[in-house]
């Protein structure tokens, strides 16, 4: 069991959420992610959200996802709020501010943020609203679900980044992978539509270049806290459904992942 007490302040925190990724394809494919899973297998969680938008900002709150069993009381949160009235675990840690990106901030952290889906692009009001937890925000065109080279740009950044930084500098480092999310069909040469096969195909492709973004936060003065998981999955004409924003099994279980680089 992780104490965040002792994480926090001495590590690095890399939080990278997959958007859309399935439970079911997480698990399909974990022998061929040796990044992510590297023979360990993803753990099945509920997410607090249907869709980027809700999903997000309950992340931000600390409000991860949880446990996909009745046990709720069993599970240990790694952030939450203080002065809620709420038993907290001692091995959570709690923050003082509206959202625990600003409570690492004001614990020295320097927070980043690089986007993928719409609702990172800083092109309306409305997509700003997440960014705008952070320090440094970044977006660009390259980053988003239209590109199939897309994660590619996002760990090409955030390694340009990481240059910059002092070696003992805090980083919260934020990603939000869009390469999994619809439209990813081109990741199956001939493939016509979104499917369980693309989005799998998808989840390889982001696995082999999320490699190199761990081997750099690797290289940093301070252990890195990794935490991996979906903000939703999405449905693929399951139960006549199609996408996400919606309540179906294979929307609220998303696959979840923490670990030590």
């Amino acid at each position: 069991m992780i104490n965040m007490n002792h994480i926090v302040g001495s590590h690095d925190i890399l939080m990278i959420t997959l958007d859309t990724l399935r439970y079911d394809v997480a698990q399909l494919e974990e022998e061929n992610c040796p990044n992510l899973c590297g023979g360990n297998q993803w753990e099945q969680r509920h997410t607090p959200g249907s869709f980027t938008y809700a999903a997000h900002h309950a992340f931000f709150g600390g409000f991860l996802p949880t446990p996909a069993t009745t046990r709720k009381s069993e599970h240990v949160r790694l952030f939450h709020s203080k002065h809620t009235g709420l038993k907290t675990h001692p091995n959570t840690w709690l923050f003082d501010t509206p959202d625990m990106v600003s409570g690492l901030r004001e614990e020295g952290y320097r927070t980043i943020c690089i986007g993928g889906v719409i609702f990172f692009t800083k092109k309306v009001p409305l997509a700003s609203v997440l960014p705008s937890y952070f320090q440094e925000s970044y977006w660009r065109m390259t980053f988003g679900v239209t590109n199939p080279r897309s994660t590619e740009h996002q760990v090409n950044h955030a390694l340009k980044l990481l240059d910059k930084s002092a070696a003992d500098e805090r980083l919260f480092l934020f990603m939000n992978v869009s390469a999994i999310h619809g439209p990813n069909h081109y990741y199956v040469p001939g493939a016509k539509k979104d499917s369980v096969e693309t989005q799998r195909a998808a989840l390889r492709y982001v696995d082999g270049e999320l490699g190199r973004l761990f081997s750099a936060m690797r290289q940093r003065e301070r252990p890195v806290l990794c935490l991996v998981f979906s903000d939703h999955g999405t449905a693929y004409g399951e139960d006549g459904y199609e996408g996400h924003r919606l309540a179906h099994e294979v929307v609220w279980n998303v696959p979840y992942r923490e670990f030590i680089l």
